[in-house]
């Protein structure tokens, strides 16, 4: 196995959380990964063939009717009559009917008016909430809004803008001198604190570093020596309390985030909106905006904060909705111990810009841990790490009507969690991520990967283009909150799956000692969209299969094979 995480609790945010919270509670062990693979993963030169799709009109295999025992365990099924194929059919993809946000839909321009008190940049914004009671409504004045002091708003508060006003968590870095090829400013940077998080690149292991920099605006990439500076990058020697930048910074405006969270309160019934949130410096998996419960966090545009850009932290009945999130430096949006949030309708785009462990690690868009809820009708795309992640003891999760698109790890990743609904998803292009641990088996996810959870319903999704349709995963991965984690009662029906290139699959694996029961696992009534129909694109716990092997043993036995 690729991964195993350890448990990590957390205390619970009160009014004033000053900790950063995880999101997940688990980490990866990549030695369990080659002991996983040993036991029931084909080998590479084994890896199933690509198939140009044929000129000749498209064939298909059509359903047979439903069987009433459960298949057989054996590999090789028992002699079936082969189909007669019916009349030529065209291969169409058909994209679920519900909407999903655009740009368009989401940030400060759909914000709406605001009346109440006013705050003024460079005022201090929370020396002024703090002076007003609960339930006090305050509009931020366009501008420049420079955070130096947290917003610890109280109950039933709302935070507003009807002019995009922008909270930065950023210092100007002034008082340049030229270095060599280099320009160095000294004096600017914290002491040097410890690590936390995993990232992409485990050897310079510099992607906890909080401070990002920014020149006009751009966001610069970190490196981890002064030999390696060049144009568009920097390096924060903490020993020297010293910053070098490989860009000339005369006559340009250069910014260090500093500040850790812009908002962050445990009172209930807060109300976030038409903000610009940009340039904290958070800790790994810490959010610019800390949600407690009740909030309505709503049309705000939160972007290139060094860690989560929305974090809810026991938000039990929290609504995010029409937010931009994006740019952020590990996650989009994070959600711990927090009962029926809803998620909805927001762009989660463009997040780890600041190199976390993309295939294994909390990094990418929503990340999603001891909670429940709904996201749907979201935009999820470019990400780099899964799109939309419940992972360890999630319950109860519904994830609808989202479009899933270009995330470098899995497009729906359900782990160790139980009675989720993925449905009427449009879920394309995800898993090419090419960083360590990626990869392109099954072993390695796809559109949708279920990874030892139980009940389990995948319906109505279009799942094509994604380096693997439908992954379902059964391994040891310990105990819950409800006894040993299993793989049960998994059931993917009424899916459009469409593989037609490279080594793409659909299928199952497993540990030696997480073997699953026949019939726990159930394909029905979906359709495959395939190259050709003596491709093999199907697996059975490390057996794999063409169209017809795949429902002579057992599975999908009333859906529908069609060659592109």
């Amino acid at each position: 196995m690729r991964k195993l995480w350890f448990p990590v609790l957390i205390a619970a945010a009160l009014a004033f959380v000053t900790a950063a919270l995880p999101v997940i509670a688990n980490q990866k062990n990549a030695t369990d990964a080659v002991k996983s693979r040993a036991v029931s993963e084909p080998a590479p030169s084994e890896a199933i063939p690509s198939h140009r799709a044929s000129k000749a009109p498209a064939a298909t295999v059509p359903p047979k009717a439903p069987v009433t025992t459960a298949p057989s365990k054996r590999t090789t099924p028992s002699p079936k009559p082969k189909p007669t194929p019916p009349p030529t059919t065209t291969a169409t993809t058909e994209a679920p009917t519900v909407p999903a946000a655009d740009e368009a839909d989401a940030g400060p321009s759909v914000a709406g008016p605001c009346s109440g008190v006013v705050i003024k940049p460079g005022q201090n914004a929370q020396s002024i909430v703090n002076s007003k009671p609960a339930g006090t409504t305050f509009c931020f004045a366009a501008g420049l809004h420079r955070i130096t002091d947290t917003i610890r708003p109280k109950a039933n508060t709302t935070l507003a803008s009807a002019q995009r006003a922008v909270l930065t968590g950023s210092v100007p870095l002034t008082g340049w001198a030229r270095s060599g090829a280099t320009w160095v400013v000294r004096g600017a940077l914290p002491a040097a604190y410890g690590m936390s998080g995993q990232c992409e690149d485990n050897k310079a292991n510099i992607c906890h570093l909080r401070e990002q920099v920014f020149v006009d605006g751009d966001h610069l990439t970190r490196v981890a020596s002064l030999a390696a500076v060049k144009a568009g990058t920097f390096y924060a020697d903490y020993a020297a309390n010293a910053i070098y930048l490989g860009t000339n910074p005369a006559g340009r405006a250069v910014e260090m985030s500093k500040t850790k969270t812009a908002i962050e309160s445990g009172a209930p019934g807060v109300v976030v909106r038409g903000l610009t949130i940009e340039h904290f410096a958070s800790a790994p998996q810490a959010g610019a905006l800390v949600s407690g419960p009740g909030w309505k966090v709503t049309a705000n545009d939160v972007r290139w904060n060094h860690a989560v850009g929305v974090m809810l932290v026991e938000a039990n009945n929290t609504r995010v909705e029409k937010n931009l999130i994006r740019n952020n430096g590990q996650l989009g949006l994070g959600q711990y111990a927090s009962a029926a949030a809803t998620v909805t309708r927001n762009v989660i785009t463009g997040n780890n810009t600041d190199g976390f462990w993309i295939a294994d690690w909390e990094s990418g868009g929503i990340k999603s841990t001891r909670s429940s809820g709904t996201v749907s009708g979201n935009l999820i795309k470019q990400n780099k790490g899964v799109g939309m992640w419940a992972d360890v003891a999630d319950d109860g999760r519904v994830i609808s009507g989202n479009k899933i698109i270009g995330n470098a790890a899995d497009g729906i990743r359900y782990e160790i969690s139980r009675n989720g609904t993925i449905e009427n998803n449009t879920i394309s292009g995800n898993g090419f991520g090419t960083g360590r641990g990626s990869g392109t088996s099954l072993w390695d996810g796809g559109g949708v990967n279920v990874n030892t959870s139980a009940n389990v319903t995948v319906r109505n999704n279009v799942v094509s283009g994604n380096v693997n349709g439908v992954s379902i995963q059964s391994r040891t991965r310990g105990t819950g909150p409800w006894g040993t984690y299993v793989l049960r009662g998994v059931r993917i029906t009424g899916n459009t799956i469409e593989m037609t290139g490279g080594s793409q699959s659909t299928g199952m694996v497993q540990n030696s000692g997480a073997e699953v029961p026949a019939g726990q696992v159930v394909f029905s009534g979906n359709k495959y969209v395939l190259d050709a129909l003596g491709a093999q694109r199907f697996a059975r716990f490390g057996t794999k299969l063409t169209a017809a092997g795949w429902r002579q043993a057992g599975l999908d036995t009333i859906g529908s094979f069609l060659a592109n």
